[in-house]
């Protein structure tokens, strides 16, 4: 027993923990996720976030320590974006037969998705710092941290909100979609993968990728112009708010 507890000490204090805990839970959660038939509820995200966030808890160990390791997993979140843009180059002769019709889906959707929230957040009576926090909810998290400090909101609490968007929407996006008669062909695919990527970011392309290629494709395809659209607009439209 002894010997169990230094190996814990020694473990958790080196980065090899942070990186094996994030790999054990999620292969973990994966399995399960499968053997459900990749039933929404078991979203392995979702359950990695729980039970990695309950174990810290539990074992008194500091965050700094567990990202320390965690770290080497989230620098791959850059070449896992720019690898989705292999599948938008296999479909390139629809995208350019729809990109008006795709540039203004995601820039209406990115539109209601921020203004909806930022409405339901007034009529709450919640303060204007997290206001602002909750503009960008639908851009993915690291961007929308960069706009909330931009427009005086706060980066940590908008990086809370903009995952817990993209997990609402890859738990939801399915049941939501078939309520909607959203059929399963090529267009219906195109469909549900632009309003999962446009409200529901990487999570919900993610999401997408999982259940179909066409509607990953579109759906990351609607995560990438979130992020140009939602950082060039969010903030000159509070400048000029201000100037108001």
């Amino acid at each position: 027993m002894n010997d169990f507890v230094e190996l814990w000490i020694y473990l958790s204090s080196t980065p090899l923990f942070g990186l094996t805990a994030t790999l054990a839970v999620y292969l973990l959660t994966g399995t399960v996720y499968a053997r459900l038939g990749q039933n929404p509820l078991a979203n392995p995200v979702l359950w990695s976030v729980v039970l990695i966030a309950l174990g810290l808890f539990l074992t008194g160990v500091p965050y700094q320590t567990y990202f320390a390791g965690a770290q080497f997993i989230h620098f791959l979140l850059g070449p896992a974006v720019v690898a989705l843009g292999w599948p938008l180059y296999q479909r390139w002769p629809a995208l350019r037969a729809q990109w008006r019709r795709i540039g203004l889906a995601a820039a209406l959707g990115g539109a209601v998705a921020s203004v909806s929230a930022l409405l339901l957040g007034w009529l709450f009576g919640l303060p204007a710092e997290m206001l602002r926090s909750l503009a960008p909810k639908s851009v993915t998290a690291p961007v929308a941290m960069g706009i909330a400090e931009a427009i005086g909101g706060i980066p940590a609490l908008a990086a809370v909100i903009a995952i817990l968007t993209g997990l609402v929407g890859a738990l939801t996006g399915k049941t939501l979609f078939d309520l909607l008669r959203i059929p399963r062909d090529e267009a219906g695919w195109m469909q549900r993968g632009m309003a999962l990527g446009v409200v529901s970011h990487g999570i919900g392309a993610a999401r997408a990728m999982q259940v179909n290629a066409d509607a990953g494709a579109y759906a990351g395809l609607a995560l990438g112009l979130q992020v140009v659209l939602g950082s060039l607009l969010i903030p000159a439209l509070y400048r000029l708010a201000d100037l108001f």
